[in-house]
């Protein structure tokens, strides 16, 4: 029960037992008073009739007597009276029904009243001439009894309603304070570090107020400076110093998680020779100045065209890994960088168009790095050896398809939903337990099933990820996928989907209607959540409000602060590939270390991924993970549970 329910409930019963006695004791006195009343009115009649009879009495006059009687008796203030003469004990008697009007039977039945009579001896002087009984009617005692406490009631009803609602008002507003503390400590439970409270007005509370808002600061400081370290491990292990671009061991690891995912895009590798004449005239002070310009206006630029790695990955050598984008958005990115490499070169005083050379290689179907590492370097020798600007490696593959083939393949197979599916197990750290399975989609085409691999680039490039979502969260549905395992399904949305407003309709309707919805756990890529966090927070309330959780997947691959864990407070997260890539070093180690503590800190459980064989998994137990997932259990078919 809230303090306000205590309080308002307390309260309620002091007011209560106060009513009750204020009722009982007029209740009371009314009762006694009226008794009082009646013994008294009761003993003024008895004898002032005793000498009005008297001379009837002596005179033995019958009917003045009677007639005396009847006048006091059909006030209707008596119940009984009976005349007795002593001469003849003849006894004459009257009486009056127990009515009385406006009292509500079962109150005049409770017998509140006792019964009083009043017997008297009429005489002349020492003759005795008859006995006078009479009974008080306590019709007048009720009556009055019942408007009294009518109104009592009415009255101390009406205040303690008013008093009620007082109270309710002014209680609200003493508590508001402790209600804001509530929400304050609920918002740091859930790792949410709001602006400090004002202080209220309430002594005893502003103690706990300033205590709330130095231990919000003093967490909010802690999780600020994890962040820091993260950000500072990463520039340390992962950022060239000169040029703060992304070091040979990032590009690798990126490289390898590009690879090991579906895509479209390149690798561009670039020797910049005019750096060394730079050197040689004016010293590496100036190298190193202008190696700062020239990467400062790469990241600026070259990402508008392409979305891409940068990085330095020699003394003049610089890599970029295009991690989106075909061929045409390729060759603009290419002209932009001679264009920009040739502008510095004008500045520093050498002459453009010579003295640095490109290859440039695109990536195919299923390619390994080291293929799209040979390719790229074969292209660059070859502009080194041609003395050519730029060379693209000279691929004999094509594309199986144009993109406007992809797009009404793609179309007529999500409309006719043409998916496979199989999933793939997450393991416990800890036990191996199933924690969750991820599933997996394929895609028939002409009688040819194809990998998501093959597919997905081009689901990318043609924005049909919101209508594969929908397709695929139909299916699992339609195929009654939730009822074959236990363990909850993790589902990918695609970057598109988060962006969609259609879709965020669509999911909770979805949602809504969909028996055991709770099961479905969804991952949101990394870059989706950095790129459109106010999206992803709409779609993520969405998800909760069904009971369902939600993951972020590739976690940890882009260099930057990790403080959207705290705005969007997801419930695992999977870290990128690139982490089982990395060279096993201690300030690696430490890198992962933090990014771990980072999440564990926000209560966010964390998962390894690209995990391949057990002394591979061996490294990252001393991190006490959640849970891990790779080919060291790779996914299986729906129908087959084994893992």
């Amino acid at each position: 029960m809230t303090l306000f329910r205590q309080i308002n409930s307390l309260l309620f019963g002091l007011f209560l037992l106060v009513m009750m006695g204020m009722v009982y004791f007029q209740f009371s006195q009314t009762r006694d008073f009226m008794e009082q009343q009646m013994e008294t009115d009761l003993n003024n009649t008895s004898t002032s009739l005793g000498l009005m009879l008297t001379p009837h009495l002596e005179s033995g006059d019958l009917v003045g007597a009677e007639t005396l009687i009847n006048v006091i008796f059909e006030g209707g203030f008596y119940r009984r009276v009976t005349l007795t003469w002593l001469a003849d004990n003849k006894t004459q008697s009257w009486e009056n029904p127990i009515v009385i009007e406006g009292v509500p039977s079962w109150f005049s039945d409770l017998d509140l009243f006792k019964k009083q009579t009043k017997e008297s001896l009429i005489t002349s002087g020492w003759m005795q001439l008859a006995t006078l009984e009479i009974e008080a009617h306590p019709g007048l005692g009720y009556r009055n009894l019942w408007l009294t406490m009518n109104d009592t009631v009415m009255v101390l009803s009406l205040l303690f309603l008013l008093s009620l609602i007082i109270l309710r008002i002014r209680l609200n507003k003493i508590l508001k304070p402790l209600h804001d503390i509530v929400a304050h400590a609920k918002a740091i439970s859930q790792r949410k570090f709001t602006e400090d409270m004002p202080l209220p007005v309430t002594t005893e509370l502003k103690d706990v107020v300033v205590s709330i808002n130095s231990m919000s600061s003093q967490l909010k400081k802690v999780f600020n400076t994890l962040d820091q370290e993260v950000d500072s491990l990463r520039k340390d292990s992962l950022i060239d110093r000169i040029s703060n671009l992304p070091n040979r061991q990032y590009l690798s690891a990126q490289l390898n998680g590009f690879l090991s995912e579906p895509g479209h895009g390149g690798l561009i590798l670039a020797k910049f020779d005019w750096l060394d004449e730079i050197h040689s005239k004016y010293g590496y002070q100036v190298r190193d100045e202008t190696i700062k310009v020239l990467a400062d206006k790469m990241q600026a630029q070259l990402p508008e065209i392409a979305e891409c790695v940068i990085a330095r990955i020699a003394n003049t050598e610089f890599a970029f890994l295009i991690t989106k984008g075909e061929r045409e958005e390729m060759s603009n990115y290419v002209q932009t960088l001679v264009r920009m490499v040739n502008q510095e070169m004008s500045k520093a005083g050498c002459e453009p168009n010579s003295g640095f050379f490109i290859g440039v290689s695109e990536r195919l179907d299923e390619m390994k790095a080291s293929e799209l590492l040979s390719q790229s370097d074969n292209a660059l020798q070859q502009a080194i050896k041609n003395e050519k600007t730029v060379q693209w490696f000279d691929r004999k593959k094509q594309h199986k398809y144009t993109r406007e083939q992809w797009r009404e393949k793609l179309s007529l197979a999500i409309s006719n939903n043409k998916f496979i599916f199989n999933w793939q197990p997450i393991q416990n750290i800890n036990n191996d337990d199933v924690i969750q399975r991820e599933v997996y989609c394929r895609l028939e085409v002409e009688q040819q099933v194809l990998n998501a691999g093959v597919f997905m680039p081009y689901i990318e490039l043609l924005s049909l990820g919101s209508e594969l979502d929908k397709c695929i969260l139909g299916s699992i549905v339609t195929q009654n996928i939730l009822n074959k395992t236990n363990e909850p399904i993790a589902v990918n949305l695609t970057s598109d989907s988060v962006t969609d407003v259609k879709f965020h309709q669509w999911l909770d309707t979805f949602l809504k209607k969909t028996v055991g919805s709770e099961k479905i756990e969804f991952e949101i890529p990394e870059s989706a959540v950095s790129n459109s966090l106010s999206e992803s927070i709409a779609l993520c309330e969405i998800i909760k409000q069904y009971g369902s959780q939600f993951g972020i997947d590739q976690c940890g691959r882009r260099i930057g602060s990790l403080n959207y864990l705290q705005q969007i407070q997801p419930n695992y997260v999977k870290l990128d590939q690139s982490f089982s890539f990395y060279n096993k070093t201690e300030q690696n180690s430490e890198l992962c270390r933090a990014l771990v503590n980072v999440a564990k800190g926000l209560d966010i459980r964390v998962i390894v991924t690209a995990i391949e064989n057990e002394e591979q998994l061996n490294n990252f137990r001393p991190l006490n993970l959640h849970g891990y997932q790779g080919f060291i259990h790779p996914p299986v078919d729906i129908d087959n549970k084994k893992s």
